[in-house]
């Protein structure tokens, strides 16, 4: 299940063309967010010097037709694409938003995949070129793109076999709100919570619940219709926000006696899990390299910030003793390269049903006329008029042959071992995600201990540092 979110760029104040691109880019692109690189794809660019590419094709369109726009103008459009936790891979992700961006600007345009997967949810990011690849059109946002694009995301999901949002409204929803449990209580049910828990103390009046929920660490404005701020909010909330059962003359009722009070459900929020923190930088390679005092200054404090990371993670999870780290970093390397394996061989056998699947309903439908091609004696006539029907059936038969197939499987039974599959892999993908994790929080705490254990200098020059003051 995916959802869509289609927004036009333009240069905005203080900026040129190729700032603004270079800008929206470098963001997609973090190396934080897509696995140093690893799950990013451009088409008819390179990702490296995409702004510079998009940037000249601009310039030629201007020399080719004579036509400049104002600030208004849009200079890429920025696809945003987020889909539910545990129902994808980000490498399957990232090839779902390469099919989407593909189909959408009908590859007129070329375009940029980044997959994220810092956030609960996996999202991708497409960036592409406003500008056409003949470099003498762009890509105009038509009335109703925002529906078009929503409904070819469907049925990409629906070809490859995830769910979608079924009876979207017309006007959307915040993904926080999509999600449901899976993200962090907002504002207003966090207001909830904390109403609740007054309630449970039983006062005697609405005056004297506000009394309460002030104890408890909200701001209260008086009026017609009290308003709530509390920790983290920008801004006031009025009470007669909140929903049924949370409004003031609800909450007076309540208090009355002449109306029940159901409380609202809370989420069970996961507790976040401490990163092992950075690779510490070789200080020494990068003087080498050129780097100033300023840059040996900033390296030192960083890397006494992972290293004190470092050592509360390897304390909370049990892996001071240098040994234990070593057989738990390879227990886990080793899980998460058999769930990857497995994850992939299953990627790959539904891919091999989908192709399959297409060249057996192919044959299906183009039989008659090909009997009917081979009865009127190979005519070239007849070929001409049914000519992308027989290559279809040709195709599908060669398919066939190379695959060594005698007798053909059903499409519902094809259907149903994909969808097992799926089923197998959305269950996997859970245990895989966690042991990625691990093992890359693993394996940075092995490389630091490995870099404190072979080389002192961090803890001399802090000496140094000390008794230098």
């Amino acid at each position: 299940m995916a959802t869509t979110r289609l927004m036009p760029l333009h240069i905005g104040k203080g900026r040129t063309v190729g700032t603004a691109i270079e800008a929206i880019i470098d963001y997609v692109e973090n190396p934080e967010k897509t696995d140093n690189g690893n799950l990013i794809t451009s088409w008819q660019c390179d990702s490296r010097v995409a702004d510079r590419e998009f940037l000249f094709s601009k310039q030629q369109y201007i020399r080719n037709t004579g036509r400049v726009r104002g600030a208004d103008d849009v200079i890429a459009y920025h696809l945003r694409q987020s889909f539910r936790p545990g129902e994808i891979t980000p490498e399957e992700a990232n090839r779902l938003g390469c099919e989407l961006a593909r189909r959408f600007t009908k590859g007129n345009h070329a375009y940029i995949v980044c997959t994220h997967i810092d956030k609960a949810h996996i999202h991708n990011h497409v960036i592409w070129n406003s500008t056409a690849l003949d470099e003498q059109s762009k890509f105009r946002n038509f009335w109703g793109s925002t529906k078009a694009l929503r409904r070819l995301n469907d049925t990409i999901c629906i070809e490859n076999g995830y769910s979608i949002v079924e009876n979207p409204k017309g006007k959307g929803k915040s993904y926080d709100k999509w999600l449901g449990d899976q993200k962090k209580p907002s504002h207003r049910e966090q207001i909830c919570y904390a109403i609740d828990e007054a309630l449970a103390q039983k006062p005697q009046s609405f005056e004297k619940l506000l009394e309460l929920l002030q104890r408890s660490g909200y701001q209260v404005k008086g009026g017609k219709v009290p308003a709530l701020l509390g920790e983290g909010q920008k801004r006031f909330i009025r009470m007669d926000t909140l929903g049924a059962g949370y409004t003031p003359d609800d909450l007076r009722a309540i208090i009355a006696g002449t109306k029940a009070h159901t409380q609202k459900k809370k989420r069970v929020m996961d507790a976040p899990v401490k990163p092992s923190g950075s690779l510490l930088i070789d200080i020494q390679a990068k003087l080498q390299e050129g780097k100033g005092a300023g840059y040996t200054r900033w390296a030192k404090n960083f890397n006494l910030k992972q290293l004190s990371q470092t050592l509360i993670y390897l304390e909370e999870n049990n892996l001071l003793d240098r040994s234990v780290l070593e057989d738990r970093t390879a227990s886990v390397t080793a899980q998460y390269h058999t769930l990857s394996a497995k994850m992939k061989s299953a990627e790959q056998r539904m891919a091999e049903i989908k192709v399959l699947q297409q060249h057996i309903i192919n044959y299906a439908k183009t039989r008659d006329t090909y009997v009917a091609y081979r009865k009127a004696g190979y005519s070239k006539k007849y070929l001409s008029e049914h000519e992308s029907e027989i290559i279809l059936h040709k195709a599908a038969k060669q398919f066939f042959d190379e695959q060594g197939l005698k007798m053909l499987p059903t499409v519902k039974s094809l259907q149903a071992e994909y969808a097992q599959l799926l089923s197998e892999k959305k269950a996997m993908y859970a245990e895989y995600q966690q042991a990625r994790n691990d093992m890359r929080s693993l394996q940075t705490a092995k490389a630091n201990v490995d870099r404190i254990l072979g080389d002192n200098s961090l803890t001399t020059e802090r000496e140094s540092e000390k008794d230098g003051r």
